[in-house]
């Protein structure tokens, strides 16, 4: 096993911090997304997404979100396998914005804004997280 470097730098430490933060908003979201008497107060656009998502998005919603954040805690505790959590959180996102795009297209009235946070960035942000565990795995920041 190779020696992780004692001194990180702080741009790991905050990448990883808004990761949990990231990460942990999705899992809300999601746990959110289960209380009728919560998605009834959402914006008709967002309802028509949530109440009418199939049980593979869900799941894929769920997979995504949750493997986003122990994928999260596995950076904090500097374990490489963060990145096979990310690239399988990856594929859950994929999963669930199938659903959303079928919705988005089915309906006009989403504003580019929600289309970008609900379809765009997940994507962004999910091939980041990949990208950021193979980065500090080559400047030695977590181990093998």
């Amino acid at each position: 096993m190779e020696n992780v470097k004692t001194s990180t730098h702080w741009i790991f430490w905050m990448v990883v911090a808004m990761g949990l933060l990231w990460h942990a908003g999705g899992s809300m979201n999601y746990i959110m997304q289960t209380k009728p008497d919560l998605v009834a107060q959402l914006p008709e656009t967002h309802r028509a997404i949530i109440e009418g998502r199939p049980s593979w998005a869900t799941g894929g919603f769920a997979i995504s979100v949750f493997a986003g954040l122990l994928g999260c805690f596995l950076l904090l505790f500097r374990k490489s396998t963060a990145g096979l959590l990310f690239m399988i959180s990856l594929m859950g996102t994929f999963v669930t914005i199938i659903h959303t795009l079928q919705v988005v297209l089915a309906k006009s009235s989403f504003s580019v804004s929600e289309i970008f946070i609900m379809v765009i960035l997940p994507l962004v942000v999910a091939n980041f997280y990949i990208g950021f565990t193979f980065f500090s795995l080559k400047k030695n920041w977590i181990s093998k």
